[in-house]
């Protein structure tokens, strides 16, 4: 694709080009848009162009809308009928969609780092669980924070992925197990967007595990989620379902009764799937054309057929794989074959992923699981926005929200490649540039 000829496309009378509210100049964008190139499987007739990507390039962003991209060249001349303030000067640095983090337990109460340090002691997933450890401890800590505690306890994770780039995030619940306690931590996802003002996906995830007081009683737990989740819908809190689809958690059949509860208000659902072993949870959630699956280690072909055929995102989650020191890697190769798109995602989470770094995220996607850059960067861009359902956001391109991230590299790739080290110099939300926090 030639570059001029994309941006000439673009060009805007003289009254449009003068009436931005703010412009970003002298940037290098990694757009992943298909507009400027973005085919990262290559299924277009076209050459497709690393990243989508845009050299010497200007935006214009009007009412939070990103409305004109286009060559540096083009806007030069109407600079001066804007005020110093509504210009930002790049100055050749990069800019991408805002990053979006698509998987996350965030809210929730307690620490387990002691199981952690039990583990490398030589302590069993069984011995921590008799002990009132796992997944027990944390719904306990849950339950008994209270709403300001686990809201203060949340902010610090939220906080550390905002400044890696973070735009919008998804926050599910899952360690409540009861109606009240579900309520509190989707009432404090909620919270942390307005706080915040990012956008937070808040997703239902009554069906995450068995709580005691049901033991052996998982068909009249489900039953119950079943009957909560009207509830929670009811009073805004809802905007995805999800479940644990596993042979440690719940079968299929349980959590087709949670999806069709789901399709009855409306609600997208996805699914935690294929960690452990193959249940055919993936099929599960394409059958009801799902926006995701996530986990995918023991995914089989022929469910990665039926993801492809409803357009259902593949969530990979290293932050996990790596914590859990798994071996069995997640069928990328197939992925890619049958042009199913993958998401990555910190899978933020007291037990499995204590991990607060998108940008770590990405890394441990190329080094584990051998992603390219470009994918990891779609990953927690393009298509994470697809995960959560959010058309508007993960690309640049003219009608997209103006979510947008400024890094000091010197290309894409550095933005997987470097650990540790965090190249942000500012981030946008719809629109507006945002103080380092």
């Amino acid at each position: 694709m030639n570059e001029s000829e994309n941006f000439s496309e673009q060009t805007l009378d003289k009254s449009t080009m003068t009436s931005f509210d703010q412009l970003i100049i002298n940037a290098n964008i990694a757009t992943f848009s298909a507009q400027h190139g973005f085919d990262i499987y290559e299924k277009g007739e076209t050459d497709s162009v690393p990243y989508g990507q845009l050299h010497d390039a200007a935006i214009g962003i009007k009412d939070g809308k990103i409305a004109w991209l286009g060559a540096q060249e083009l806007i030069s001349t109407h600079l001066h009928h804007y005020q110093e303030n509504q210009i930002t000067d790049a100055d050749g640095k990069w800019i991408t969609p805002g990053l979006i983090d698509c998987h996350t337990h965030i809210v929730y109460g307690g620490n387990r780092s002691n199981e952690f340090e039990a583990r490398l002691q030589g302590a069993s997933y069984q011995d921590i669980a008799a002990q009132g450890g796992g997944i027990v401890a944390t719904v306990s800590a849950t339950r008994e924070a209270s709403i300001e505690s686990l809201f203060a306890q949340s902010e610090k994770r939220l906080i550390a992925l905002i400044k890696e780039g973070i735009t919008s995030i998804e926050i599910k619940s899952g360690y409540g197990l009861d109606l009240d306690t579900e309520r509190k931590m989707l009432t404090v996802a909620r919270q942390l967007g307005e706080k915040y003002d990012i956008h937070v996906s808040t997703t239902y995830l009554g069906a995450h595990a068995l709580p005691l007081e049901y033991k052996d009683r998982a068909d009249d737990y489900i039953e119950q989620v079943c009957e909560w989740l009207p509830i929670l819908h009811a009073e805004g809190l809802v905007d995805a379902v999800d479940g644990f689809c596993e042979n440690i958690a719940f079968s299929s059949d349980q959590i087709r009764r949670v999806f069709e509860v789901a399709r009855s208000l409306d609600l997208p659902v996805k699914l935690h799937s294929e960690q452990l072993s193959d249940i055919g949870g993936s099929a599960l959630v394409a059958e009801y054309k799902g926006l995701s699956s996530d986990h995918l280690e023991h995914l089989s072909e022929e469910d990665i057929k039926k993801m492809a055929a409803s357009n259902t995102v593949a969530v990979i989650l290293p932050g996990a794989f790596y914590t859990l020191r798994d071996t069995k890697l997640p069928p990328i190769e197939a992925l890619r074959k049958h042009y199913v798109p993958m998401a990555i995602s910190t899978d933020c989470n007291p037990g499995t992923s204590p991990l607060t770094s998108l940008l770590l995220t990405m890394n441990m996607g190329c080094t584990l699981f051998y992603l390219t850059p470009e994918e990891v960067l779609a990953g927690s861009t393009v298509y994470a926005a697809q995960a959560l359902g959010l058309p508007n956001k993960g690309r640049i391109e003219v009608g997209c929200d103006a979510d947008l991230a400024l890094w000091d590299i010197a290309r894409p790739a550095d933005l997987a490649y470097q650990m540790g080290l965090n190249p942000i110099q500012g981030i946008m939300v719809q629109g507006q540039w945002r103080e380092t926090l």
